[in-house]
């Protein structure tokens, strides 16, 4: 094939050639093994049983019966998923959900070597390029287009030799990467205590009392249809996927009409209240900044602090340990945590003066900023580890960097 027959900008080298998919694998649709062991596709981690993961909430179907047969060294390919990398090669013979696409590659594709190609960046792009949309976020791919997407092939000793070559240099990255994760939980984890620790001396020292005698107000933003107050330019409306420990994240921030405002005036927001996550990560919190001075919420707590309290201190007890095992033990839906009203009227907060909670809240909130910067730093470098190990890559199945092993 000539260069034309590639979708990018990518050099074939010389010895390469390009195929469509279909050619060097084929689709699988074996059924009838409901005995096997049900597998499924994770984008960090490709195929792998079902059962070695907990979080994965979708349902086994009723008739496993119908599910696709997978062989070791198969190519599975979660459909809304593959744009993002929701494709492996599988290590476990099982079964999927006939959902899925279960491919073979043929004697003429390392089976590892197209796992490592389809998830470079210029695959991906492609990939997403040639799915279909489906909203919110997923994007369905469909088998005509998948099995036309152009494969550039090496031969097998230098597919096999990459394949190994990648292996090795994902592996470190990776294991850098994780090690970099831990320190940021261990970061956390260490935060949390000092706050909690503290917490828990002032409360054993002088009690607590329930937060409906120290708030002006606690009630809850709009609830009932928000959507039909949705606007394209409005009054700020702020939801739980706004809402963070201690900060407020304007991405993604919808607006309701005037109309739809004036309707909920209870749920108007000044500056220091607090506005509290109510369904999901329940109990996360933040403080209302004055920039959002006459905004509103959707489907979120709101707590307006009396004269005894510090809007600091507050958030500081809502977004601690101490306070998220209350809200576990007095949140209801068996599906997401979802805390109300009278259970946040009813949270326990140490009964301190003000100028106390105003000293604490300093003391915790500089330390919180110390950790966040670290936390901050680790996070960038395993971003750039992670762009790192797409550019790896993206250039080694691309043929762009030379192979060790080929070389020899």
């Amino acid at each position: 094939m000539t260069r034309a027959t590639l979708p990018f900008d990518l050099r074939i080298p010389s010895g390469w050639e390009v195929e469509p998919f279909g050619r060097v694998v084929t689709r699988i649709q074996e059924t009838g093994r409901p005995d096997a062991r049900p597998l499924s596709v994770y984008l960090d981690q490709g195929v792998v049983p079902r059962d070695s993961r907990d979080d994965n909430f979708n349902r086994l179907g009723a008739d496993l019966a119908k599910y696709l047969v997978v062989r070791e060294g198969d190519i599975v390919f979660n459909k809304l998923r593959t744009w993002q990398g929701g494709l492996g090669v599988s290590k476990f013979d099982g079964i999927v959900s006939p959902a899925y696409f279960v491919c073979r590659p043929s004697a003429a594709a390392e089976p590892r070597f197209l796992h490592y190609l389809l998830r470079s960046r210029v695959y991906l792009e492609e990939l997403t390029r040639i799915s279909k949309w489906m909203p919110p976020s997923q994007f369905d791919i469909a088998w005509h287009d998948l099995r036309s997407l152009p494969i550039l092939l090496p031969p097998p000793k230098t597919q096999r030799a990459i394949a190994t070559f990648l292996e090795h240099e994902t592996t470190r990255i990776d294991t850098l990467i994780a090690a970099k994760q831990r320190m940021i939980e261990l970061l956390k984890e260490r935060l949390n205590a000092s706050i909690e620790a503290r917490l828990n001396a002032v409360s054993t020292e002088v009690g607590t009392i329930p937060l409906k005698f120290l708030a002006h107000d606690v009630t809850v933003g709009i609830v009932v249809t928000p959507s039909e107050w949705y606007a394209e330019i409005g009054v700020p409306a702020l939801r739980g996927l706004n809402i963070d420990e201690g900060t407020i994240d304007l991405h993604d921030l919808i607006y309701i009409s005037d109309e739809g405002h004036r309707l909920h005036r209870k749920s108007e927001l000044r500056a220091g209240d607090l506005v509290t996550v109510r369904t999901g990560q329940a109990g996360t919190t933040a403080v209302v900044p004055p920039d959002l001075e006459g905004a509103n919420c959707i489907d979120l707590l709101i707590t307006r602090p009396g004269a005894r309290i510090s809007p600091q201190f507050l958030e500081l007890v809502f977004n601690s340990d101490w306070v998220t095992k209350h809200v576990e033990e007095n949140s209801v839906g068996a599906i997401q945590s979802h805390f109300n009203v009278d259970a946040l009227k009813n949270l326990p907060v140490p009964s301190v003066p003000v100028e106390t909670q105003r000293s604490i809240a300093v003391e915790l909130l500089s330390e919180r900023t110390a950790t966040g910067r670290l936390m901050a730093s680790l996070t960038r470098q395993i971003d750039l580890l992670t762009e790192r190990r797409q550019a790896l890559i993206t250039a080694a199945v691309a043929g762009e960097i030379e192979i060790p092993v080929v070389a020899a």
